[in-house]
Parts: structure tokens; sequence; C-alpha cells
């Protein structure tokens, strides 16, 4: 009889097995790791506007996941595909379903860092933006030449790039075009405080016109100990009613700014920011000058300098001069140098 009852339990202890074996099947598939090869990469990208369907496709397309029907099916247990939400994603190596479904699902994104340093053109700034983040580069392009848009921000077509102060910034991957300008615009608004904008009022000077000059002073000199000198030389020339002749203006109007000698043909360019050929400031800045070179500007002795030369010696430093006898010594060592040399 004992025997008899002893048989009578296996079948019941075998099904008990099997639902346990089947519960910890379903655990590892929903807790245990499912990556792929991650063949494009740790980041998985949703644009904005994509369907669940799409975002399976990146999944496979991008070797995501080991097993895409497990995680399809708690992706549909958790209300997934009605939450998809766009964004940059990271994907590890040996993260569950549960954590990718979960990450996914509340839109929980890795932030990028976006490093803006001297950008020249708006087309290279737009470019930059688009390469970052989802945002459309021809879209930002728009409106960066849409007067009303600059105007919110207190510039024109011109002055608009004044409003980029080279930073590191954090986005969310699909922040769109306005949305990103609106950030950087921030971090203006951040600099521009009571204090520097009392002291560009103190040289009778806009932010704007700060920026301007910084601009040509990024381009002039790497040397942030000297660079206090070369603005002073454009304020004096600025406030004397003097053209600013500044070499790195012609090279923006010309639109090669890898040229490493102005010639007599360069310098006729016709162009709003050939300073040679036209008084005053130009239009807008010529870079996106760093923090250091604005304070600079903002700090600038006063001097009676007029011209400046860079040094014979290729150092990267230059010589200073407040009258032309002076100045033209100073150009003849340069240009014997750069003779020496074969540059042209």
């Amino acid at each position: 009889m004992a025997a008899n009852r002893k048989r009578k339990r296996s079948p019941l202890l075998w099904i008990g097995l099997l639902v346990l074996a089947m519960g910890l099947f379903a655990a590892y598939k929903v807790f245990g790791p499912n990556t792929g090869q991650l063949s494009q990469g740790e980041y998985l990208y949703i644009r904005t506007g994509a369907t669940d369907e799409d975002v399976k496709r990146a999944l496979q397309e991008g070797n995501y996941l080991g097993d895409m029907w497990s995680f399809e099916l708690l992706a549909k247990q958790a209300g997934y595909p009605a939450r998809v939400k766009a964004g940059k994603y990271k994907i590890t190596r040996g993260m569950s379903n549960y954590n990718i479904v979960r990450m996914l699902r509340s839109g929980r994104q890795t932030p990028v860092k976006l490093v803006i340093n001297k950008v020249r053109t708006q087309q290279d700034f737009a470019h930059l933006i688009g390469t970052q983040l989802e945002a459309d580069s021809n879209k930002l392009l728009q409106l960066l030449s849409d007067s009303a848009f600059c105007a919110k921000y207190g510039q024109d077509t011109n002055t608009i790039m004044c409003a980029i102060i080279p930073d590191t910034y954090e986005f969310y991957w699909n922040t769109g075009a306005e949305k990103a300008f609106s950030k950087i615009q921030d971090n203006y608004n951040t600099f521009w405080n009571d204090n520097r904008k009392q002291l560009a009022a103190a040289k009778k000077l806009s932010p704007q016109q700060i920026a301007i000059i910084a601009s040509i002073v990024e381009e002039e000199t790497n040397m942030n100990d000297e660079k206090g000198n070369v603005a002073s030389v454009y304020i004096n020339r600025y406030n004397k009613g003097m053209r600013l002749q500044a070499d790195p203006t012609v090279k923006f109007a010309v639109g090669d700014f890898a040229l490493r000698r102005i010639t007599g043909v360069h310098l006729q360019t016709v162009s709003p920011y050939n300073t040679y050929m036209n008084s005053g400031l130009p239009p807008g800045p010529i870079c996106t000058p760093s923090k250091k070179t604005l304070e600079a500007v903002l700090n600038s002795p006063s001097t009676d300098y007029i011209y400046f030369c860079a040094k014979e010696d290729f150092s990267g430093y230059h010589r200073f001069a407040s009258n032309y006898a002076d100045h033209m010594k100073n150009a003849r060592l340069y240009q014997q140098a750069l003779n020496a040399r074969g540059i042209h």
C-alpha cells in the first residue's frame, strides 16, 4: 500500500517541478541578461514620432537583443507599445529585458554632453547641433536667418551668433532646434550679468560689440596674456573712427580661414565684414569667442596702441606700436621672416 501511495504522488511531483522550472525560466527571461552583439554601439536612438514597430526594427538592426520574442512579450505586458518615448538610450551588455523595457517605457534617456568651442559660421554651428542632437540643422539655419526669431533674443540676423558662448552644454538628444538655441541663450544671459554689462558700458560698448571685438581678438592670438592689449588696439581704432584693418575679418569675408598671408587681392573683397574697406565694427562676430577672450576685452587696459604686428620669431606673440613709423619697422621684420620661410 505504501508503495502505491508513492507512485500516486510522483506525477504531482513532476508537475510541480515542471511548474517550478517554467517559473525559473520565465524569471530568467525577464531578469536575466538579454543583450546581443550591440553592432551599432551601446546607444539606441529613438526618433520623435517613432512607433513600437520602429523601435523593434532599430533593436533588430543594431543587434541590441539576444532574444526579441521575450522582449516583445514583456514589453506588451508592460504596455510599452503605447508609451514609446523619443531619446538616446544606453543599452549595456548584460542588461535584462526588465531593465530595458523599464528604461524605454519611463523615457530615462542618457543626456548628451555637447561641447561648443570656436565656431565661425552659422552653417558650422547648425551642422554641429544637427550631428549631436535630433534637431534639424536646416530648421536651425532658417531660425538664425529669421529676424523675428533673432529679435526675441535681443539680436539680429548678424549678431545672433553673439548669443553662442563656447561651453559644455547638456541636452536630451531629442531636443528640437528652437529649444536647443533657447538653452544656449540661457547661458548667454547667465554670462552677461550686471557686472559685465557695467564693464561694457564703461567702455561705451554693448555686449554685442564686446563679442564682435572679442571674436577678432580670438582669431588674432592664442596668447591669453596679450589678448587685452590686442583688444585695446581695436577699441582705440574704433573710438578714433579708424578702420580696424583686421586680417581675420578679411579671411571671414573671403571664406578661407586657412589663409596665412593676406594680399592686396584679398583686401579688395567686397563684404561688410572686410574691415580694410569698411569703417566701424563688422555687423556680427567672425567666430564664437571664449569666455576668457570676452573677459580680456571687458578688462582690457587703457593704452595708446593703434597698431600691432606678429613677432618675427613666430612665437605667436605680437609687437605693439602707437605710431605708424614704429609699426612699419615691426611689419618689415615680420615680412622678411615670412619671405625667408617661403610663406606666401
